[in-house]
């Protein structure tokens, strides 16, 4: 499912048109951004949990010189689905 897809199912399921539903829908992933950006959790009770994790620095080997390199820390999103979605699939 493409954000366009999606769009069309919440205008479609909340009987609202599709431009209603864009800024409904981009709304949404604006506020979850904002808040992990601020490093708060967001939680969807029975779809999960969207939260920043921390990644370590690594070394790791470049395939084509065969180089030692350094991988710096860095922050990455993380989605830990809930129950009720691992459930429905």
């Amino acid at each position: 499912m493409t954000k366009k897809d999606l769009i069309a199912h919440v205008a479609n399921n909340a009987a609202i048109t599709k431009k209603e539903a864009g800024i409904a829908v981009d709304a949404v992933l604006d506020g979850i951004k904002r808040s992990l950006k601020k490093g708060d959790k967001v939680s969807l009770v029975g779809f999960g949990t969207f939260s920043v994790k921390h990644r370590k620095s690594r070394t790791g080997v470049n395939p084509i010189t065969k180089k030692k390199m350094t991988y710096p820390a860095k922050k990455v999103p993380h989605f830990k689905p809930g129950k009720g979605l691992k459930d429905s699939v």
